[in-house]
């Protein structure tokens, strides 16, 4: 299992982070996204390998900003 840690500029509610969810978990590969607006992150579990230029992509398109990207790999 791989998971993704994106940093995202620009959430400042529900609603952002809903889109950010939609963006993310449209990609192929990618099984789950769950926000966290605290700490403007969302979490993605991948099925496959994802690149991080797909998902910085569909985060622009949805109107937000990629900080950072910490890839993990394990069981979680």
């Amino acid at each position: 299992m791989i998971k993704k840690i994106v940093s995202i500029d620009g959430m400042h509610c529900m609603h952002c982070a809903s889109s950010v969810e939609k963006a993310i978990s449209s990609i192929d590969g990618v099984k789950s996204a769950k926000v966290n607006l605290d700490k403007k992150t969302c979490t993605a579990k991948l099925s496959g390998d994802v690149e991080d230029a797909a998902i910085i992509s569909a985060i622009k398109e949805a109107g937000f900003e990629v900080i950072g990207i910490e890839t993990k790999k394990g069981l979680f």
